[in-house]
């Protein structure tokens, strides 16, 4: 039986790689990009993040540490990112009859039964992007929607993917190398509201939250 092959594409730090698209001396440089009236952190460059900037920070806390590092701040350009995502998504609707739109910057593509290896696909998709809209792309492709989130992540977080996970080509001794260094609060739909209720009954790790008893799961996350 053919294991079914889902991709999970999204643009690496969308608003801000937008912004870089149209001003590449923005790059290699801490960006972030505001909400509407400028009120607060929406999006974030890697250099910003490591700054330690966190996702809807209000403007106003970050005006002494912009200062400081020298953080550049946009104003969002919606009508810019929405037409970016038309060309991302039309460009992605090539490599597969089957696309769900998630967001402004993901999507997931079937891949069930198209040539192996699949992740040669991801880094035809990254180059595409890159091309026809100058934007950095990651895949991630695993058996699940849940699981490809997760490769998505790892593809991510770690250089030595190069931005393309294909957790169906790795071993089983290899997924759970990675599912015991990710936190459970990765997984899709856990996050950090559940997280506290799963580290309390000793759930860390996705590797801790693939051992566990369903009914157990359920009687803690209902």
């Amino acid at each position: 039986m053919t294991m079914r092959s889902i991709a999970l594409i999204d643009v690496n730090n969308f608003y801000v790689s937008c912004e870089r698209v149209f001003n590449p001396a923005l790059e290699g440089k801490p960006v972030i990009v505001l909400s509407n009236n400028d009120g607060c952190a929406v999006a974030r460059s890697n250099e910003a993040k490591a700054l330690g900037i966190q996702m809807g920070t209000p403007w106003f806390q970050l005006r002494d540490l912009a200062r400081q590092h020298g953080i550049l701040a946009y104003s969002s350009n919606y009508s810019l990112y929405a037409d970016m995502s038309n060309r991302v998504m039309t460009s992605l609707s090539q490599f597969s009859p089957v696309q769900e739109i998630y967001s402004i910057d993901e999507c997931f593509l079937e891949l069930t039964g198209m040539p192996l290896p699949h992740a040669a696909i991801g880094q035809a998709i990254q180059k595409q992007i890159r091309q026809w809209t100058g934007l950095p792309v990651c895949a991630g492709i695993a058996a699940t929607k849940t699981l490809a989130k997760l490769a998505n992540h790892i593809a991510k977080k770690h250089p030595r993917f190069n931005g393309v996970c294909d957790l169906n080509a790795l071993n089983p001794a290899e997924q759970e190398e990675w599912f015991t260094r990710i936190l459970a609060g990765e997984i899709w739909g856990i996050g950090r509201k559940l997280a506290p209720r799963l580290a309390a009954i000793g759930i860390h790790t996705v590797q801790d939250l693939r051992q566990t008893n369903p009914a157990m799961l359920l009687r803690v996350l209902a």
